[in-house]
């Protein structure tokens, strides 16, 4: 007998925390019956499970891929108000079902993790492991070391929210008031770069992830194209 919730995660459904969430919010059924506790357990094979009245299918192999989300698409499978998703980028040459792991705003573009493997999306996702990420991101505004202060520093979010202190290098001052800088976060609170430049009164002008723990972004990759992550990539996230 096992979880729903693992289950789902198993199927390459969702990862376990969004598999419970599924759960919760009614869109599960267990031989025709709703099923709104995420840690109900039911022995796999055996009953029909369906999300949103789909079946699902039994455990697939675990595949992870790396993407290169371009600017203007967003890091969902589906969206209600028609914006470009990951999903359309994949073309239906995925036949896995992934999600993405973490996401990246609509503005900013880089590297995306893509995955079914429930175990590892929660590692990656989740606060306790605290797997740094590393952006590049241009900024216009008047350049001085107090700004650089303020963004290595602890800054309030706007639901009052304190970040940690965190690595910020600078890389280049360029004319015209744009600087080049490089943060590595080792936590992802929505739109968390954006709002640590406004603090500094910095306008971000262009925002890519290109690492995740220690695995990088290839740099043969296009924007809107992907790969599947090597063995040693896979082992460097574990």
């Amino acid at each position: 007998m096992e979880r729903l919730q693992n289950i789902l995660s198993h199927a390459g459904v969702a990862s376990r925390r969004h598999a419970a969430e599924l759960v919760e919010s009614g869109r599960v059924t267990v031989d025709g019956l709703v099923v709104k506790e995420p840690g109900a357990r039911f022995e796999s094979g055996k009953v029909k499970i369906c999300v949103d009245g789909r079946p699902i299918g039994g455990a697939e192999k675990h595949r992870t891929i790396m993407l290169y989300k371009p600017v203007g698409v967003v890091s969902t499978m589906s969206d209600p108000f028609g914006e470009k998703t990951v999903a359309d980028l994949l073309g239906g040459q995925v036949k896995e079902r992934l999600v993405p792991v973490g996401r990246l705003d609509k503005e900013s573009e880089g590297m995306l993790l893509m995955s079914n493997d429930g175990e590892l999306v929660n590692r990656l996702t989740h606060p306790r492991f605290e797997h740094e990420k590393t952006y590049e991101v241009r900024v216009a505004g008047r350049w001085n070391e107090e700004k650089l202060a303020i963004l290595r520093g602890s800054v309030e979010m706007p639901d009052g929210y304190r970040t940690r202190p965190c690595p910020v290098e600078v890389k280049r001052v360029l004319e015209n008031n744009t600087a080049d800088l490089v943060f590595r976060l080792g936590e992802g609170r929505k739109r968390q770069i954006r709002y640590m430049c406004s603090a500094a009164h910095l306008v971000v002008l262009s925002l890519k992830r290109t690492k995740v723990g220690k695995v990088e972004l290839d740099p043969r990759l296009k924007p809107g194209e992907w790969r599947d992550l090597t063995a040693q990539e896979l082992e460097a996230l574990r």
